[in-house]
């Protein structure tokens, strides 16, 4: 059964809407984890939009389970990534001017720039995941660099419809299944949601699943712990 990782970030940017203390995102991970969540999955942001340094530091002394930190191979952040020591780090392009990440890792396009950041974190003996589109040439990159996981961007998929959906899931088994032939464990995430999780669920050797912005708007109506319990539901009834 694939783990449950239940990204915080938006509970961060509530707060950080009023630049004030609440609500803590600290707080929303002991809940998440009440609810079922088998890692908390944070993205520390150049431009700090949502998650706070405090924030990174303070889940680290306190998420017992697992923590995921995402982040860009900016040196700066791989180097308080180091500091922290996540459970995984998983590396994901970055824009500024982009309201959430719109794609995967470009692996192939620019490998020497994620090599140096997954050579700084393996230095000090962090697992390493990449956030890659569900492409075969992005994973045959992947597995060079001797990464731990590869987490598959599902945000086509999410989008899609129809018989274009059916097109999109395919691309990720396909993917999926290269990604298991080459070693690493399988992760997903992005725009997935109580309507569209089963599916990717279902894929064979799904090892972990990265859930954010559709928890947290389900938590307004019927609690965190709850919205992450009910997400945790569709998860072991699909497998």
């Amino acid at each position: 059964m694939a783990h449950l990782g239940v990204n915080i970030d938006h509970v961060a940017t509530i707060r950080q809407a009023r630049r004030t203390y609440e609500p803590d995102p600290v707080h929303a991970a002991a809940f998440a984890l009440l609810g079922g969540a088998d890692v908390i999955t944070i993205h520390l942001r150049e431009d700090r939009r949502h998650i706070q340094d405090r924030d990174v530091r303070l889940l680290r002394e306190t998420v017992p389970t697992g923590l995921n930190l995402e982040l860009s191979c900016e040196l700066e952040i791989v180097h308080i990534a180091c500091e922290i020591r996540p459970d995984q780090a998983t590396l994901v392009p970055e824009r500024r001017e982009e309201v959430t990440t719109e794609g995967g890792l470009n692996v192939v396009g620019d490998p020497d720039r994620v090599r140096r950041a997954v050579e700084t974190l393996h230095g000090v003996h962090i697992p390493v995941s990449l956030f890659i589109d569900p492409d075969l040439g992005q994973v045959e990159k992947s597995a060079e660099l001797g990464v731990a996981a590869v987490e598959l961007h599902t945000g086509s998929y999410a989008l899609a419809k129809g018989e274009n959906q059916l097109r999109e899931l395919s691309r990720l088994l396909a993917a999926g299944r290269r990604v298991v032939e080459l070693g690493m464990k399988l992760h997903a995430g992005h725009g997935l949601n109580y309507l569209n999780v089963q599916p990717v669920a279902l894929i064979p050797e799904m090892r972990e699943l990265n859930i954010g912005h559709s928890i947290v708007a389900r938590a307004v109506f019927v609690g965190l712990r709850n919205a992450v319990a009910e997400m945790k539901q569709l998860i072991v009834q699909a497998t």
